[in-house]
């Protein structure tokens, strides 16, 4: 199928994943570690994919953190991992102003030490005010203490005429307790005060996509991740498959609604899809089935009957939402199918 098809069911893959793809291009938060710990089943499922031939990267749009800094908590949660196994926001953001303004320039920097390393690994001087002559204003995560007065600075510097770049724009950050602000809502503060539009880099836009390819060299990627606006999109318009895991953002029923750009070539609960295969979801009649499940249209609602593991439900509820939806989507009830599968509506 050409990833600009709209997909209507998950793919199937006779062999693990591990196995089918080279390189697995992994998003962090809400796929390897929330809030700084592990997420279950990670650190187990990513070793024995390593220890099998599969080449792990990372690739995050959070841009507050240092790929060393990020190498080492993830070598500490167990998962050993090189700086130049991690690819950030930071880093594509960095190249992408580095290609509009003069070597050496300075820029004004919204942001961590993420951003600002990866402004200088692109010979680019970061500096902290609107008054320090910068030629453009680049704006990044800065974490939860990120001070009021920085997104004033950029104010200053956008409304003077400045070029505006953000490393990406995810409204919501999974943290320890819970969904917390992202950069996409720090970007919107500096929006509404200036009136400007940013050039963004992060997923799910072709910065990134470009920034992963040259520093992974994948050649059969597989890109990993929570959220369908980003991880998903990204995958979708980088032209290569994705695996949806559900233990960040994106929950059942908004997997259910997913325009096409936003369905993933694969599912699963969690980080142990890479170690197996997929099965297939079927046509059945008018009705889509997958494992011990049957799923369809039915009425103004979506029928779920049979038995199983979860997963193959939801394979064969994502089938029967996504053939209903077409281009759009699903306007189907889907709460009491999710709800039997023991899921998060």
């Amino acid at each position: 199928m050409s990833h600009r098809q709209h997909r209507s069911r998950p793919s199937v893959s006779s062999t693990a994943l591990s196995e089918a793809y080279d390189t697995a291009l992994l998003d962090l938060d809400g796929v390897v570690y929330a809030g700084g710990e592990a997420i279950g089943h990670a650190v187990e499922s990513l070793t024995r994919a390593r220890a099998g031939g599969m080449h792990l990267a990372y690739v995050t749009n959070n841009a507050l953190r240092t790929p060393d800094a990020v190498a080492v908590h993830l070598t500490e949660l167990g998962v050993p991992a090189a700086p130049s196994d991690v690819i950030t926001s930071a880093q594509a953001v960095a190249r992408l102003v580095a290609d509009q303004v003069p070597p050496g320039s300075r820029v004004l920097a919204i942001g961590g030490e993420g951003l600002r390393m990866a402004l200088r690994e692109r010979g680019l001087v970061p500096v902290e005010s609107a008054d320090d002559d910068p030629v453009a204003v680049v704006q990044g995560y800065g974490g939860p203490d990120m001070v009021w007065g920085r997104f004033a600075e950029a104010s200053y510097a956008i409304r003077r005429g400045l070029p505006w770049f953000a490393s990406n724009t995810d409204l919501t950050i999974p943290g320890a307790r819970g969904i917390a602000p992202g950069n996409g809502a720090a970007v919107e503060v500096v929006r509404i005060a200036t009136g400007a539009e940013p050039q963004v880099a992060g997923k799910p836009l072709p910065p990134m996509h470009r920034e992963t390819v040259l520093r992974t060299g994948a050649e059969r990627p597989l890109v990993v991740g929570d959220r369908l606006d980003t991880d998903i999109e990204g995958a979708f318009n980088g032209g290569v498959d994705s695996l949806l895991v559900l233990t960040g953002v994106t929950d059942a029923a908004q997997l259910l609604a997913a325009l096409p750009q936003h369905r993933p070539t694969y599912v699963d609960r969690d980080l142990r899809g890479l170690l197996t295969g997929q099965p297939e979801v079927a046509p059945v009649g008018d009705a889509y089935g997958c494992g011990g499940w049957t799923a369809h249209a039915r009425g103004d609602e979506l029928a779920l009957e049979g038995e199983g593991e979860a997963m193959d439900g939801l394979r064969a509820l994502c089938a029967a939402a996504w053939t209903s939806a077409g281009a759009g989507v699903c306007s189907l009830d889907t709460g009491k199918a999710v709800a039997a599968l023991g899921l998060q509506a």
